[in-house]
């Protein structure tokens, strides 16, 4: 039996299809009012796992009377933890297979571990400036080897991901601590979807390397343009989710609560901060206000749909068939679920569908840039430096492996 070959472009679509992973979980977490499940961090109850035994129950009952344990969403939470460390460490090892044994750069991200690691336990010990300068510090390193790497292309952006990873859990800690705050929870799932988007663009430059015709090249920015229209459209659904105004508008669509336009308030819809110690469970927002993030929301999904849709035509015409047919049938999915969630008071399952769709339309998109992007010489992996920077041997017949 041949043993399994693990090169870096293996190694990025693992970690790709594992952020999805992640944030398919993370939706289904958030959207089953789990988010405030553990009320420390990154335990739960003080407890590694969660608490399983009676008398450990009572105790955390007893250290958190505010917030009494409750199995079946505290789970959740928990294990939406774990998986996503777990993500952090692919993520970690993406970024050494990206440096290879170059000069200092292995030892800027390792120190950036480190640095994270005592940064999670200075957190727990209540020693949170320390915590804080730790975390900045394990942020900035990796940032600082991207810019000193000597290889462009998907290398740089694979160390990029890892000070992003890093940030991810600070707004993982920030969500719980500061109580579903709806400007940090919609920074956590914009973070996970940048996580995502840079795994997946680093995935498709290692593993994808045709070389675009002058149409296709011509097509980039409105590529971009579709990016960017939809990185702001998700960041409407994460605020709309966040301030619970999905069902804002009642099961009207198109029509808002029997109005085509409803009593709204704009100015308070839309304020990003509004001080700490406010629990945001259920939402502080009068109707008004959430009928106002709701309305936003549709507006922008028009836009996005008629602007994807355009893009994935013209992409079809243009010779990208296979990304541009995805982007077409994603984007039409991504509606349909939205009007499906609100017609039917949005269950669970079309809700997480819908934060889901949402991850692999942007893929596709990605997908959509990378073909209309020329290769780079340095998009190839450097064989030599990763197999000196990971565990493994070069076979006796000269092919390249790495084998666990």
């Amino acid at each position: 039996m041949n043993p399994i070959r693990l090169t870096p472009a293996r190694l990025a679509v693992f970690a790709t299809v594992f952020a999805f992973l992640v944030i398919v979980f993370g939706a289904f977490v958030r959207l089953s009012n789990a988010g405030l499940s553990c009320p420390d961090w990154p335990t739960c109850y003080g407890k590694a796992t969660w608490p399983g035994h009676e008398q450990d129950i009572a105790r955390a009952n007893e250290a958190f009377p505010e917030r009494p344990f409750e199995t079946h969403k505290a789970w959740r939470e928990q294990v939406h933890r774990m998986i996503a460390g777990t993500l952090g460490v692919l993520v970690f090892a993406l970024a050494l297979v990206a440096v290879g044994r170059r000069r200092r750069l292995p030892a800027m991200l390792l120190t950036a571990a480190v640095a994270a690691a005592f940064g999670v336990f200075l957190y727990i010990k209540g020693a949170y400036a320390a915590s804080a300068a730790l975390s900045l510090v394990a942020i900035a390193l990796p940032l600082f080897a991207a810019l000193r790497l000597d290889r462009g292309g998907p290398w740089r952006i694979a160390v990029v991901a890892f000070a992003v990873v890093i940030f991810q859990a600070m707004l993982g800690m920030w969500t719980v601590t500061l109580l579903l705050k709806p400007v940090v929870v919609m920074g956590h799932l914009l973070g996970g979807l940048l996580t995502f988007s840079l795994l997946g663009y680093v995935a498709l430059r290692l593993t994808d390397t045709r070389v675009p015709t002058a149409d296709q090249r011509s097509l980039q920015p409105m590529v971009i343009v579709a990016l960017v229209l939809l990185a702001i459209q998700i960041a409407l659904g994460g605020w709309t989710s966040a301030n619970y105004a999905a069902l804002a508008c009642g099961v009207d669509f198109p029509k808002c609560a029997g109005s085509w336009w409803p009593m709204t308030d704009f100015r308070e819809a839309f304020v990003l901060w509004r001080g700490i110690g406010v629990n945001y469970e259920g939402g502080v927002l009068d109707a008004a206000a959430r009928a106002a993030i709701q309305i936003t929301h549709r507006i922008g999904a028009v836009v996005v749909f008629g602007h994807i849709l355009a893009t994935a035509v013209l992409a079809w015409r243009r010779g990208l068939r296979m990304p541009g047919v995805l982007a077409g049938v994603l984007v039409c999915t991504q509606v349909a679920l939205g009007i499906a969630n609100v017609k039917l008071l949005l269950p669970l399952p079309l809700a997480t569908a819908h934060n889901g769709v949402a991850a692999l339309l942007l893929l596709s998109l990605i997908a959509l840039l990378v073909r209309t992007q020329p290769p780079h010489g340095d998009d190839q992996p450097d064989i030599s430096s990763f197999r000196r920077s990971a565990s493994g041997y070069r076979r006796n017949d000269g092919s390249d492996s790495v084998t666990p």
